[in-house]
């Protein structure tokens, strides 16, 4: 989809606000409520929106800890891969996994509500993870900056 200044528009808009009513949106991008919608249906049928959700404070929360693990797998085959995947995707404190280039096959983002209960998790799910032989963790000391929206 080739995205236009009004796309881009109601992109921004979005992104500051995503329980905008259509009008105000409309309003603000300098279009009719039908046009508004018709182009911000067709944003989401394309798949330039992934989604809405309410971004939550996970300090409070009680999860004080954000953690940074470095895994390594035992290779990187097909079915290696699609285990350790599926199996990562069940650890409800893994918040981001990417597979990656380098020194380790992928990065996670784990939240924690302290030391004792990153033990936890280490233990009973980052360690169990299939076909892991190596894991490395960061303690994240203070956030700087965690953009949920990238610039347009």
């Amino acid at each position: 989809m080739q995205l236009d200044t009004i796309d881009l528009a109601i992109l921004k808009e979005l992104q500051r606000n995503g329980r905008i009513s259509n009008s105000e949106l409309a309003e603000r991008v300098g279009l009719s409520a039908s046009a508004c919608s018709r182009r911000h249906d067709a944003l989401e049928k394309a798949g330039v929106i992934s989604g809405y959700h309410a971004r939550l404070a996970h300090k409070a929360l009680d999860y004080k800890m954000m953690v940074i693990v470095h895994i390594s797998l035992s290779g990187q085959f097909a079915k290696t891969l699609q285990e350790f995947e599926a199996a990562v995707k069940r650890c409800p404190n893994v918040l981001v996994c990417y597979l990656m280039s380098g020194e380790y096959d992928y990065i996670l983002r784990v939240a924690a509500k302290d030391l004792e209960d990153y033990e936890r998790i280490h233990r009973d799910w980052l360690s169990a993870l299939p076909h892991v032989v190596k894991i490395n963790s960061s303690f994240a000391l203070r956030e700087i900056i965690d953009r949920p929206n990238v610039g347009l």
